[in-house]
């Protein structure tokens, strides 16, 4: 093979790209500035490292999108997919991870593949030959995004991104907290038992929303603007919109009874996740904010069961960098302007661990049948993999885009069904079947 593709980041994206191109016999590159060049958000060297949270959401592929990609992921023999399953935590019915040795594993197998290498240095310049794909995430370093501002003649779009603390369990008051996943959910006693809950009444529900809104946070830079993406609001932004607006957010108390006060209904109630094996670790679901560490501490020991609470790490914001897709990318990703490169990922106006490694496992595809001379038919747009990269690339309105999840509300309607919430259970079943067999069709292309 005289042809090598090149693989710009060593992230979720970039490591499925790589994995799927190699699996289809092309020798790949991947380009990783970590950890010669270090980002305040991570914490190792390894690909596919997991920044902010360890959960990539739901696992239900009949009434869910995120689920239904996974099942699409899994099918097309996804890295991230399989070493998810390999390091799998208790959660409900959402799919999390211990993240350290998740990262460890997607290392271990890449590097393991005779079709593939890791170069670790930084790329600050968009090539005028090869075969590229840049997956480099929303952390794009300065250089490479001044590079991609002057080819595409625009100016970078950005969105704040928050982090959520973590938290040590043993640090934990179990006399006041209790473990149990919303409505019991799961199907065994450890799915059931998945989340750490700490109840609030109301005085302590109020009185924590006050310590919110006049916590110290973070200054941002001068000529920088908050557009915060809506999946991944700070807790105090969500608090600015309301005082009512966390309970209906990630503290809503409902499907859930204190075995402390079982006849007492709680006002509130914040949960956290386990954020590895061991259970050692534990995330505040939903929890991302750009308070100062000082005023983080002080905030959230106001939280019962938490009030002698120990911190492994502490929330942070950091600025996230995203390409107006709709008008610089063409259908199969590529860069209209330099055809040889494609992005992939985070920095392409997706959302979330599974959309950007889904539209990594596109690109590698893509990139890999390019460089075989294969022709492909177009992805699939029934398929959720379709929906979202018809989305990114075309289907979203330019002037008003912002990443996107993906969601039932991206695929075309199926005829004949009820609309509404009602008819909501039979519309997401029919929508995954028919994603399921187009999918599957378009992955027979491959041999």
């Amino acid at each position: 093979m005289t042809h090598e593709l090149h693989i710009v980041g060593g992230g979720m994206a970039g490591s499925e790209a790589a994995w799927q191109a190699a699996h289809m016999g092309i020798k790949v590159v991947i380009h990783e500035m970590r950890p010669k060049v270090e980002t305040f958000a991570h914490q190792t060297g390894n690909l596919g490292e997991m920044v902010c949270s360890n959960s990539f959401r739901s696992d239900d592929d009949e009434q869910n999108a995120v689920g239904l990609l996974h099942w699409e992921m899994r099918a097309a023999n996804g890295l991230i997919m399989a070493a998810a399953e390999q390091h799998r935590l208790p959660a409900g019915g959402a799919l999390a991870v211990d993240r350290e040795p998740f990262a460890e594993t997607v290392t271990a197998r890449l590097k393991a593949h005779p079709n593939l290498r890791v170069s670790y240095e930084e790329i600050t310049e968009l090539p005028d030959d090869g075969h590229w794909i840049f997956a480099t995430g929303p952390l794009t370093s300065a250089a490479l995004g001044e590079a991609i501002q002057r080819e595409t003649g625009a100016e970078r779009l950005a969105f704040f991104d928050a982090i959520a603390p973590i938290i040590y369990a043993d640090s934990i008051d179990m006399s006041k907290a209790w473990m149990q996943s919303r409505y019991d959910k799961g199907e065994t006693e450890e799915e059931r038992t998945a989340y750490l809950n700490c109840p609030m009444d109301k005085d302590q529900y109020e009185a924590f929303i006050d310590a919110l809104l006049a916590a110290d946070k973070t200054e941002f830079h001068e000529g920088e603007t908050a557009g915060y993406f809506d999946g991944c609001l700070p807790i105090e932004v969500m608090a600015e919109r309301g005082r009512e607006t966390l309970r209906h957010g990630p503290m809503k108390p409902v499907g859930l009874t204190n075995p402390h006060q079982p006849d007492i209904k709680a006002h509130a109630v914040v949960q956290l996740r386990r954020d590895n094996a061991l259970g050692t670790l534990f995330n505040i679901v939903g929890f991302q904010t750009k308070m100062k560490y000082g005023a983080q501490t002080d905030v959230f020991r106001m939280i019962p069961g938490l009030e002698n609470a120990s911190f492994a790490r502490l929330g942070g914001i950091h600025r996230n960098t995203f390409l107006n897709s709709p008008t610089l990318l063409d259908s199969e990703m590529r860069l209209r302007s330099k055809p040889n490169i494609r992005f992939a990922g985070q920095v392409t106006g997706v959302e979330g661990y599974v959309e950007s490694a889904a539209m990594g496992l596109l690109a590698g595809r893509l990139a890999a049948a390019e460089i075989l001379g294969q022709a492909l038919p177009p992805v699939p747009q029934d398929s959720a993999m379709g929906a979202l990269i018809h989305h990114i690339t075309g289907g979203a309105e330019a002037k008003t885009f912002q990443p996107m999840n993906v969601n039932f509300g991206l695929f075309r309607p199926v005829d004949g069904l009820k609309a509404g919430r009602r008819g909501r259970k039979d519309r997401y079943k029919a929508y995954t079947d028919r994603a399921k067999d187009a999918w599957q069709s378009w992955l027979g292309n491959f041999s």
